[in-house]
């Protein structure tokens, strides 16, 4: 069974008024994010119904249903409010059907009325649904808003992560978590926050754990942050081949639940700052977001030179 949320603590009075079912009604639970705006089914079709879903009633479906039959309405209530369904929340300030809530008492099913406009509790519940709900992973690094753009930092232990994370916020970007990042699939993509316990704390080897908020001001951290990349730190080895200008293919992307991150391995040695070289990564990035590849650019001018002393 996957991950879900009980309705006590998902649909919270004064906002949701509860018109049926008592306090054990509110223990029935959440598995999927998706709503149910129910026409099909009132309209009697229920071949591909899920019923995990939290169905949701608005000015549309109580127009249709003041012009059903008792039998019909009956007959459709009585499908809809079932175990499997985790409640019935009715928008807009209509009132609850009156067969309905006979049903609902006799079963003692959960029906909520709220004032709130149909497409407002649609967009408010699912977005709370996906982010409660998310698939989730916990991955070792350092997380941080670099030019705004949300950077994960990896590497093996003691390669140095943190004291380029702190070199980097003395820079003016932001920390949002480090040595553990708890990462959740939302919407489209990757969101990335610290564990309660290590919000806002810097492992710094010789020096111990600090709090960057109190250091360097509550500016200088972030709560969350979409994952848009991943750099690789790796000890330097003479043998491997690594990126120098910029057109090679190897280094693409990691998939983190499902979603491809964009990723560049970086080699750490004596000598090199990374906290620059991190920063010169990013921005390299954001000019290929904006349809700039610097890479690309070098090659068309060693090309046009070729062009040119051939034409002499």
């Amino acid at each position: 069974m996957g991950k879900s949320v009980k309705l006590k603590d998902l649909l919270k009075e004064p906002t949701f008024v509860r018109v049926s079912g008592d306090e054990k009604s509110m223990e029935r639970e959440v598995f999927v994010p998706e709503l149910n705006r129910p026409g099909f089914e009132l309209a009697g079709f229920f071949k591909h119904t899920d019923f995990r879903r939290i169905i949701l009633l608005g000015e549309k479906e109580m127009a249709f249903i003041s012009e059903m039959t008792k039998e019909s309405q009956l007959a459709c209530f009585s499908k809809l409010t079932n175990d499997e369904t985790p409640c019935i929340i009715i928008a807009k300030g209509y009132d609850s059907p009156e067969i309905l809530k006979n049903i609902a008492m006799k079963r003692n099913f959960p029906i909520f009325e709220t004032k709130q406009a149909t497409g407002r509790v649609s967009v408010d519940l699912t977005g709370t649904l996906d982010e409660v709900l998310a698939a989730e992973t916990l991955i070792h690094g350092v997380f941080l808003n670099i030019y705004g753009k949300g950077v994960v930092i990896r590497g093996d232990s003691g390669i140095g992560k943190s004291e380029i994370a702190l070199e980097l916020i003395k820079r003016g970007h932001l920390l949002i978590a480090d040595d553990a990042i708890e990462l959740y699939h939302i919407a489209q993509g990757i969101v990335g926050k610290a564990p309660e316990v290590l919000k806002n704390l810097l492992e710094i080897r010789g020096i111990g754990v600090i709090d960057v908020s109190k250091m360097f001001g509550v500016a200088s951290i972030l709560p969350r942050d979409n994952v848009e990349m991943i750099i690789q730190l790796e000890r330097w080895l003479p043998s491997r081949e690594y990126t120098r200008i910029g057109i090679e293919e190897d280094n693409t992307t990691e998939e983190i639940l499902g979603v491809d991150i964009p990723k560049i391995v970086v080699p750490v040695t004596g000598g090199r700052s990374m906290s620059a070289i991190i920063e010169a990564a990013v921005m390299n990035m954001q000019l290929k977001d904006s349809g700039f590849d610097s890479s690309k650019e070098f090659v068309n001018r060693i090309l046009e030179n070729i062009k040119s002393k051939s034409n002499l």
